[in-house]
């Protein structure tokens, strides 16, 4: 494959249009772990809904090049250190009209487990070397490669794993704006210095203007340095990060750059999420006829093989078995909470294993009030949404989190921590909240079980007792507009904002 950058071979798009490269080690349905992969797959889509020329890149995983559709080889990339050629894949996205790039190199990406660790659970020993390779290519073809024949405005890369592209395009010939996306700080890439030899990296990046971090190798702050805009995905934790307490150890690095740091919510896509038209829940319902929502609870129960009855309580969880989710909380008051017999709590997740065999063996001791399901499974997703009737999220930090803005939709008050993104879309039901009719779910302000515990007792008496204020609750919340659109538009202006400052450089 032509490798040479010629930044004058490509045609100039009208002047609003902008050309942007979105790049992500997932993207749903290819390949997904978490939020990143929703918001790679719909981001690009909502952006070219708004005219533009989005395109997508992530590596090519088995899973995804079985999926993509149309591929076709576009050719091959030699890059010196690497042993095998890299091959590019175009293709499209299964449910969206994006084009996509699968980044082809079968002994770093063709392997069992997820795109980060084996199927044990441990991280692959050569993450960095995979990833580093992933950066790579991403600089090539944000420079213009003609085979593809297309050359972006503006680079976009998502969390640590793209992080050492804006690093590499830093000293090119030729570099789009860049823009980078925290998804979440706590992942960060880091390696010792011995991986920073080994990787053959400019030994002048090893400075604390470059990607040392407390004499360690750090991926993300190689996007942070070197990108001309940054955000992250909520408002309230781009404040958040900016403290010690949240900024895990690049609190002042965030400080420093200013106006350069911002933060933008996340957008969930209504076609998929969506109770009045999804595929794979029982029975459909919207606002107007939220009663029909009781079907899918004891269609649920049934699968799950709890009771079928309509005056339980249904809790449910979806999500990562890890301490930032506050798993351990939901642990600590179910004995507790199960006192009640009317209480039923419906899990869907995957993560830690002593936590998951803590659940598993909750959910024997307790067959009739506790349904447990340990993996992912985005059908039993949409029917716990759609099926329980509040969600509970007590993460001790978030930056955006996704759920809580689909339990919305589905008339599911979600239950949550005040912090992050769960600050920016759930009102909490204070008595003046409910009496205007503008609450959507339940707050609570210190990741305690004692404080977790009371918040879900608010939600069983107000369930109980007021029941027209329920149904109030759960159809405001489903009225909430939290579609991409809104957040894409606030994307545009961040890529102008970068272009703008790329060049005045």
């Amino acid at each position: 494959m032509e490798s040479s950058i010629n930044p004058f071979a490509f045609p100039a798009l009208e002047p609003e249009r902008l050309r942007i490269l979105v790049a992500s080690s997932e993207a749903h349905p290819l390949i997904k772990t978490g939020g990143l992969a929703d918001v790679a797959a719909s981001l690009p889509a909502a952006l070219r809904q708004l005219g533009h020329d989005a395109r997508l890149v992530i590596p090519g995983y088995p899973l995804a090049l079985r999926q993509v559709r149309e591929p076709k080889p576009l050719g091959e990339i030699r890059l010196p250190g690497y042993r095998n050629t890299v091959r590019l894949v175009e293709g499209r996205h299964p449910d969206q009209d994006v084009p996509v790039y699968l980044v082809d190199a079968p002994d770093y990406f063709a392997r069992e487990g997820n795109p980060y660790c084996d199927p044990t659970g441990r991280d692959w020993g050569d993450n960095p070397d995979r990833f580093l390779l992933f950066c790579r290519v991403l600089a090539l073809i944000a420079q213009g490669i003609a085979a593809i024949g297309w050359r972006p405005d503006v680079f976009h890369g998502n969390d640590w794993q793209t992080g050492l592209a804006p690093t590499l395009l830093q000293d090119a010939p030729w570099s789009p704006a860049r823009v980078f996306t925290i998804h979440n700080l706590a992942y960060q890439g880091l390696f010792d210095r011995a991986t920073f030899e080994r990787l053959e990296l400019p030994p002048t990046l090893w400075n604390l203007a470059g990607l040392e971090f407390h004499q360690r190798l750090s991926f993300i702050k190689g996007g942070i340095v070197f990108s001309e805009r940054i955000n992250t995905v909520s408002p309230t934790y781009a404040e958040e990060v900016r403290t010690a307490r949240f900024g895990c150890g690049l609190d002042g690095l965030l400080r420093q750059i200013g106006p350069r740091f911002s933060g933008i919510l996340n957008g969930i896509d209504y076609q998929v999420w969506n109770p009045t038209s999804d595929p794979l829940i029982l029975q459909n319902y919207d606002a107007e006829r939220f009663g029909l929502k009781t079907e899918n609870k004891l269609d649920v129960q049934r699968e799950l093989g709890l009771p079928r009855s309509e005056d339980a309580f249904v809790l449910g969880y979806v999500g990562r078995l890890v301490e930032q989710k506050g798993v351990d909380l939901i642990q600590a008051i179910l004995p507790e909470l199960l006192q009640d017999p009317r209480v039923q709590v419906m899990i869907l997740a995957s993560g830690e294993r002593r936590s998951e065999q803590v659940l598993l063996d909750l959910a024997a001791s307790n067959p009739r009030q506790i349904g447990v399901f340990v993996g992912y499974d985005e059908t039993r997703a949409h029917r716990i949404e759609a099926g329980c009737d509040a969600f509970l999220m007590p993460s001790r930090f978030e930056p955006c989190g996704l759920n809580q803005i689909y339990s919305l939709r589905y008339g599911t008050p979600p239950i949550v921590h005040r912090t992050g993104g769960l600050v920016d879309t759930v009102v909490p039901a204070t008595a003046e909240n409910l009496a205007q009719g503008t609450a959507t779910g339940f707050v609570f302000d210190e990741p305690t079980p004692a404080a977790l515990l009371g918040a879900v007792r608010h939600a069983i008496w107000l369930y109980r007792e007021q029941p027209e204020a329920w149904r109030r609750l759960a159809v405001t919340g489903m009225g909430q507009d939290f579609s991409w659109e809104s957040s894409a538009r606030r994307y545009v202006e961040l890529y102008r904002a970068a272009i703008a400052e790329a060049s005045n450089c």
